[in-house]
């Protein structure tokens, strides 16, 4: 399914979808190109009902090095519109991922920076090697972060060290966002994408429209007060209960079978037979 003339490779794994930024003599860093293409294969793997979950990662030995400063350098001379409008493509393509109906987890070799990181973090889960570092790198060449970084870094880090990563620029460790609850697995060096692989493989059988939903409660469990999320969670609850997915795992549980909550996807889609 790959196309080597392609920034976004292609490729699948059972019901894992992976998705590759391929940009490898740039340290994979965001273009253009990549918002369209990215967006593109999300609304593929959306609605393909042999695809589970997807893992989005980068060629070679390093996940994504964040904006093509070549091309930041030339927005300069655009009216502040256009540079808004540019700037878009790439919030939009954040948004894409956080509300993908499926699960999304990154797998991380190298680094993420800038954008990268706000990339990495727009995944429902994160998979990293050790060795990989994470920045928030703006500051080092005069600019302000964007891609959700501070919302996303925000949700597991203080105030204290949100504004120390900010205004520094420092790398911080795999290990230190795992130990914050940022990173889901820590993996050796050139094993985060089979590990993420095998992480999604594990929530890509699951129950399409109920993983929608609690990917949703998850999103604004952070934000929401109690009373908020009691009324987000009976709302769809009481919409489970009613689908064909609970009679279907409800079914299997009670008769001691395994369900196939896949078959229940392929019957759903428009062109199945």
């Amino acid at each position: 399914m790959s196309d080597d003339n392609k920034t976004v490779l292609i490729s699948q794994q059972g019901a894992v979808r992976i998705l590759t930024n391929s940009n490898p003599g740039a340290r994979n860093a965001i273009t253009p190109t990549l918002y369209a293409e990215l967006s593109a294969a999300l609304a593929d793997a959306q609605n393909d009902p042999e695809v589970g979950a997807v893992v989005f990662t980068g060629a070679g030995d390093f996940f994504c090095s964040g904006g093509d400063l070549n091309l930041l350098a030339k927005r300069r001379e655009l009216p502040a519109p256009e540079r808004r409008e540019k700037l878009e493509g790439l919030h939009d393509l954040i948004r894409g991922i956080r509300d993908f109906g499926k699960p999304v987890i990154a797998a991380v070799e190298g680094g993420a920076a800038g954008a990268g990181l706000s990339m990495a973090l727009a995944c429902d889960m994160l998979v990293s090697a050790r060795d990989a570092f994470y920045t928030v790198a703006y500051v080092k060449v005069g600019l302000t972060p964007d891609g959700g970084a501070t919302a996303f870094l925000a949700e597991f880090v203080s105030r204290q060290v949100l504004t120390e990563m900010c205004l520094t620029g420092d790398r911080m460790t795999a290990e230190r966002l795992h130990a914050l609850g940022a990173v889901n697995r820590l993996t050796d060096k050139g094993a985060a994408l089979a590990e993420a692989i095998a992480l999604a493989a594990r929530v890509a059988d699951g129950p399409e429209r109920a993983i929608a939903r609690i990917k949703t409660l998850c999103r604004q469990a952070h934000r929401a007060t109690l009373e908020q999320q009691l009324d987000a969670e009976a709302v769809h609850m009481v919409e489970s209960q009613a689908d064909a997915e609970a009679a279907e795992g409800i079914g299997a549980f009670l008769g001691k079978r395994r369900a196939d909550f896949a078959a229940l996807r392929r019957k759903t889609k428009p062109d199945a037979s």
